[in-house]
């Protein structure tokens, strides 16, 4: 196996200004990321939530006076440019380390001010981010900058304070943690790399290869193959047999995930829901006796490239409008590891569809018990893809795998 190719990086240490005991962290980027690149890295370090505009302004290399906002043209100020568009080596010499006057600034109402320095040169593994080390928690999202976050600190640490259970709810409500996992200075390093690695993921995914095809698309693959010849029989009830469905579950690594006393399908929930996916993606359908391939699933058994695309056009543009407004949602929540706790995760959904426009039958705003079945009904029908690192039936805070990225960057580009 080839060694990871390292790339010239530059090591930069930020420190969020005004801030007492300090809060900061030293990050390492490759030369060649882009502005954009690095605010995304400073939100995953400092925990940020990338609910507000942001911007950097100083001067470049050559003493040019930049500044730099993430707005539509003609929406920021005069001679504002896109930061996507400047990479760090245009703004930073590693070679002369020191504080740059560059400054990032992120929520112009909060105005937490990030200072930059430029550590020195590195190296790093291509299309990765490092964070090396750091102090405190980040301040959390919307407390009214630093003074506004030194106070709920205060506040919330102190039972005796008059606005301590209000400081505590709000504090329960914003972060989603109990008050009791509340620790200002902690800093959580195995956490920051981890979400750094899921960026880099996402910024730098790389291309689609033969080897992410059989990857994502392995249970639907090895299926239609399956059906191919001369389909798969059914029972006079209309199922797959069992002597297929154990079949099946053993050539997919699926046994030891499923306990049952038998292998019928009416019980086997991973065979019978992927049978039924593939009816409702209308690649199989039965007649008489027999489980057949459509014209749409022999075209596409033989032609992976063909099949993932179609698949990802079948996520990003679903047949209903609570879909289609949910399934944003759910692809962002499953990139970035940043899905809501449960207990508040109906309520996004919720308010997604009400923002939409969605209402019941009567009138009503569409219930939460229903918002909680749509959020299963879609996350069921995408594990039936294996965009896991662990392939396997049962999904338990599992990392995506680079292939099931690329996939879900894809269901992202296609949405309408």
């Amino acid at each position: 196996m080839d060694s990871p190719q390292t790339v010239p990086a530059v090591e930069l240490r930020l420190s969020i200004s005004g801030t007492e005991p300090l809060i900061w962290r030293q990050l390492v980027l490759p030369e060649s990321a882009t502005l954009a690149e690095l605010h995304g890295a400073i939100q995953c370090a400092f925990g940020w939530r990338n609910s507000h505009l942001y911007a950097v302004a100083g001067h470049d290399r050559s003493g040019k006076k930049r500044l730099f906002m993430d707005v539509d043209d003609g929406d920021g100020p005069e001679g504002a440019e896109n930061p996507a568009a400047a990479r760090l080596l245009e703004l930073f010499d590693p070679q002369k380390p020191g504080v740059s006057d560059l400054l990032y600034e992120y929520d112009f109402g909060d105005s937490w001010t990030h200072e930059i320095e430029v550590v020195g040169p590195a190296e790093l593994q291509e299309n990765t981010i490092a964070c090396l080390d750091g102090a405190m928690r980040g301040p959390i999202e919307d407390s009214g900058g630093v003074a506004g976050y030194a106070n709920v600190v205060a506040v919330v640490s102190n039972p005796k304070h008059p606005e301590h259970r209000e400081a505590v709810e709000w504090l329960e409500f914003v972060t989603q943690e109990s008050v009791l996992k509340f620790d200002p200075k902690a800093f959580d390093l195995v956490a920051v790399s981890g979400q750094l690695r899921s960026l880099a993921q996402r910024l730098w995914s790389g291309e689609v290869t033969v080897a992410d095809y059989e990857d994502v698309l392995g249970p639907i693959l090895w299926f239609l193959q399956e059906a191919q010849h001369d389909g798969l029989p059914l029972t006079s009830a209309g199922y797959l047999k069992p002597s297929f469905v154990k079949h099946a579950m053993t050539e997919l690594g699926w046994d030891d995930e499923w306990i049952s006393a038998g292998r019928v399908e009416v019980s086997t929930l991973p065979i019978r829901s992927l049978r039924e996916q593939l009816q409702e993606w209308k690649l199989l359908r039965k007649l008489k006796d027999k489980l057949l391939l459509t014209p749409r699933g022999r075209k596409l058994a033989g032609d992976p490239e063909a099949l993932w695309a179609f698949l990802a056009d079948q996520f990003a543009n679903p047949g209903s409008d609570a879909e289609r407004l949910a399934t944003p949602l759910f692809v962002h929540w499953e990139l970035t590891g940043d899905e809501p706790p449960y207990n508040l995760r109906d309520q996004v959904i919720q308010a997604a569809l009400h923002h939409g426009g969605l209402r019941t039958r009567t009138g009503g705003e569409i219930p939460l018990s229903w918002a909680s079945d749509l959020y299963y009904d879609v996350t069921r029908n995408l594990h039936r893809l294996e965009l896991w690192e662990r392939p396997g039936w049962v999904r338990m805070n599992e990392k995506l795998s680079d292939a099931g990225v690329k996939f879900l960057l894809e269901v992202q580009s296609r949405m309408d």
